[in-house]
């Protein structure tokens, strides 16, 4: 049985690769590798995952694992954007772990960790095309409310992202 906790320092590592993978076997039919790779590098290096292991309230909530038999299989991480309005910032699973509810874990423990600081709406972005997270996030309540670019896109790359938003 998964449980879903704060990561420690301990854990940078298997959230780095965990979110890597993720990255990579998500996008590699809607994103250039070059920019899959640049994103890997900005976001998902571990030295970068290890100072944002902790919390850094309120714009960062720190990393949340499910972790299950001593192994980590998921990862996720929200904060506020502003008073009463949060986003679900990363969640990613080990790609041979779907399928099994880690990722509304840790979803929920997430949208937990934003109401407890009076968040009333949440908001996450689903890469346009991503046939994964989309529906995952619909699901749960979400609704596509704008379109733009993705962070980290140029028009060269031509990368476009859902915003979607959830009363919580």
């Amino acid at each position: 049985m998964a449980v879903v906790r704060a990561a420690r320092d301990e854990d940078a590592e298997a959230i780095a690769d965990i979110c890597a993978r993720g990255y990579r076997r998500t996008y590699p039919a809607l994103l250039s590798s070059a920019f899959i790779e640049r994103m890997i590098a900005e976001f998902y290096q571990v030295e970068r995952v290890s100072k944002e292991v902790p919390a850094a309230p309120p714009g960062w909530l720190g990393y949340q694992v499910a972790e299950e038999d001593g192994r980590v299989l998921g990862a996720a991480g929200g904060g506020l954007l502003r008073p009463g309005v949060g986003e679900l910032f990363v969640l990613y699973l080990d790609p041979d772990e779907r399928g099994r509810g880690l990722g509304t874990l840790l979803l929920d423990r997430v949208t937990g960790q934003l109401r407890e600081l009076g968040a009333t709406e949440m908001w996450v972005a689903a890469l346009d095309g991503n046939e994964l997270g989309i529906p995952f996030y619909e699901a749960r309540g979400f609704r596509k409310v704008e379109r733009r670019r993705t962070y980290g896109s140029t028009e060269a790359d031509n990368a476009w992202s859902w915003r979607f938003s959830r009363p919580i």
